[in-house]
């Protein structure tokens, strides 16, 4: 067993009396060295700030995830030349981010995004995220604008049409060549320059005509791909309904076999008006035989260029057409029309447009108004100074415009205006 040590005894005043501390150990030279009092204020800042980074990084991540303010899908402008900052007040005043703006600022840089900001016209979903926002403008997601070119227009009216669109920039600096459009549905962004809309229509025609010339019946009386615009055009203007291309442009190609006049309305007019279209009036039976390169009742074979844009239906029509011995058309009363190989037949055609015709304008006569009967009990004569009623005229019958002309001998549309009868 280890020795205890002897246990002196004290007195009780003593004993009352508190041990006296011992002195605290002297620092070490070590700690009082400058460079590690530095060492330990870097480490303390190191980890203050790793410690705020954290949060700032937790926070900002909450932040750019959150669903934002948007109740609704949105489309949102962002013009040109559009900072940074005018960016996140545009975005601010629409409604697509809250009103700091700051949060928007501080995502941009945190994702790295500042000079791939694009201008555009943006669709913001609903409860868009500031990550959302941001991807959506950086990956240039713009709006595309569905615009629609009708078959059978021509340039001038196709660039008219581009002129009143607002969603285009700049102006057509030259009218483009008759035929060389493709009527189409196109979608283009919002300041898309007018030139560019209308070079993305040729390159869609040449695309379009290069295929169906490819695919064309060798046997058409067609030499080149320009004339079978031509005759595609022709076709766009004489008939708007789908089954009946293919058996006009028949017509139209048995007659050049043929050497026959293709007598089309259309081209009348289209020499009379050129590119605006249309003429506004019946043809006039001077206006038949005014000597005009597009009047096809003067020229043999086609005019020399296309008198509309053909649209793809009409283009694969002409290059295909139906096999038949067709040589004469004209409407039948109903929106389409009759067709017939010999002259005779074509006769009788003209003969029942012309009694259906006379028919519609019969049954538009109104009958005249007959004077409203006497009050029941009431005397003849109750009333003596009163002057007799004279009953109401009768309405003139409206005019009956037919679907088309039906001129003897000629080619008949449903597209041309009548032709004034002498």
């Amino acid at each position: 067993m280890s020795e205890r040590p002897p246990i002196s005894p004290r007195s009780p005043r003593a004993a009352l009396e508190p041990e006296q501390v011992p002195p605290p150990p002297k620092r070490s030279d070590r700690a009082r060295n400058p460079f590690v009092v530095v060492g330990n204020a870097i480490i303390t800042i190191v980890l203050v700030l790793m410690i705020g980074a954290g949060a700032a990084y937790v926070y900002g991540k909450q932040k750019i995830e959150a669903p934002g303010p948007l109740q609704e899908d949105k489309v949102v402008n962002i013009p040109a030349r559009a900072g940074m900052t005018d960016i996140a007040d545009i975005l601010q005043r629409e409604g697509v981010i809250d009103n700091n703006r700051w949060a928007f600022i501080g995502s941009v840089f945190a994702l790295k995004a500042r000079s791939d900001l694009k201008p555009g016209e943006y669709l913001f979903q609903k409860s868009a995220s500031l990550r959302d926002v941001i991807g959506t403008i950086v990956e240039g997601k713009v709006v595309q604008h569905a615009v629609t070119i009708p078959e059978g227009l021509t340039s001038e009216q196709i660039v008219a049409r581009l002129s009143e669109n607002e969603i285009f920039s700049g102006s057509v600096r030259e009218l483009p060549r008759e035929g060389t459009l493709l009527p189409e549905t196109y979608k283009f962004p919002r300041g898309t320059p007018r030139d560019q809309a209308i070079a993305r229509m040729q390159q869609a025609q040449k695309r379009v005509l290069a295929e169906i010339w490819d695919r064309r019946n060798p046997d058409i009386p067609i030499k080149t791909p320009e004339q079978l615009v031509t005759l595609a055009s022709i076709v766009e203007k004489e008939t708007g309904k789908a089954d009946e291309r293919s058996r006009v442009a028949a017509v139209f190609a048995n007659r050049l076999r043929q050497k026959i006049k293709l007598q089309s309305d259309p081209t009348i007019i289209y020499g009379l008006v050129g590119g605006k279209g249309t003429l506004g009036r019946p043809i006039k039976r001077s206006e038949i035989q005014q000597p005009s390169p597009y009047n096809t009742y003067v020229v043999d074979g086609l005019p020399p260029g296309p008198i509309a844009n053909p649209g793809r239906a009409s283009l694969e029509a002409a290059a295909n057409p139906a096999r038949t011995r067709d040589l004469f058309f004209v409407a039948d009363g109903t929106g389409g029309h009759a067709f017939s190989d010999t002259y005779d037949q074509h006769q009788k055609n003209v003969a029942k447009l012309r009694a259906m015709e006379k028919q519609i304008q019969n049954d538009t006569v109104e009958p005249a108004e007959e004077p409203a009967p006497a009050a029941a009990g009431a005397p003849a004569d109750a009333n003596p100074t009163a002057t007799t009623a004279k009953p109401v005229p009768a309405k003139k019958p409206a005019p009956a415009r037919s679907a088309s002309p039906a001129r003897q001998g000629a080619v008949q549309s449903t597209a041309s205006p009548p032709v004034v009868q002498q």
